[in-house]
């Protein structure tokens, strides 16, 4: 399911951010979640930074639409909630 534009995407329970080590550059972060660990970096992690539970999905797309302006909004719309569907499935996010 596909967030809508007012859902408030945030880690899902049991999920955090896990402390920086060696093997994370500064770029990337870790999220840990009971099943493991998943390390993100680029757009991947400038979208989970930003489910907080207090932006909306909308602002965040509206967000990332401001900094790739070359983008087309509805590729940039359709691929963040995609990210995040994923993420859903997968227990790490909720909205």
């Amino acid at each position: 399911m596909t967030p809508t534009d007012d859902s408030t995407p945030r880690l899902a329970p049991g999920c955090r951010w896990g402390a920086e080590t060696k093997t994370v550059t500064p770029r990337e972060r870790v999220i840990l979640f009971p099943e493991g660990a998943i390390k993100l970096q680029g757009t991947g992690l400038q979208v989970l930074e930003q489910c907080d539970g207090q932006r909306t999905f909308g602002e965040i797309v509206k967000e990332l639409q401001g900094q790739f302006v070359d983008a087309d909004p509805a590729k940039i719309a359709a691929d963040i909630g995609q990210f995040l569907d994923q993420l859903r499935n997968k227990r790490i996010v909720d909205y």
